[in-house]
């Protein structure tokens, strides 16, 4: 009985962090999920990936870099078809978000 009651408070809890995040937070976490793949969560790629970490870099470089990629003028084989399924103002935002990781 016990362990359902903790249970219990534990999923309410979960559930009401949750709906505290702003849909926009919400979307942002979605739209970077799309970079989890080979940049590891939160942009921190595995020891000894060939993938850069991109967690903590400066958001002026990553805008340029993605925007480059947008363009085409940096060549790549994922990237440049990734960063065209973004607008300019959301890879913006994934710049900024991935400079504030640690």
């Amino acid at each position: 009985m016990r362990r359902s009651v903790v249970w219990l408070l534990l999923s309410l809890g979960l559930a009401c962090a949750a709906r505290a995040q702003s849909p926009e937070a919400l979307n942002l976490r979605s739209m970077a999920a799309a970079c989890a793949q080979c940049h590891g969560t939160d942009g921190r790629s595995a020891a000894g990936s060939a993938v850069p970490s991109i967690a903590g870099m400066p958001k002026d470089h990553l805008v340029t870099q993605l925007k480059a990629f947008k363009a085409g003028t940096r060549p790549a084989t994922v990237m440049t078809q990734l960063a065209k399924g973004f607008s300019d103002a959301q890879l913006e935002q994934l710049a900024d978000y991935f400079s504030r990781q640690k």
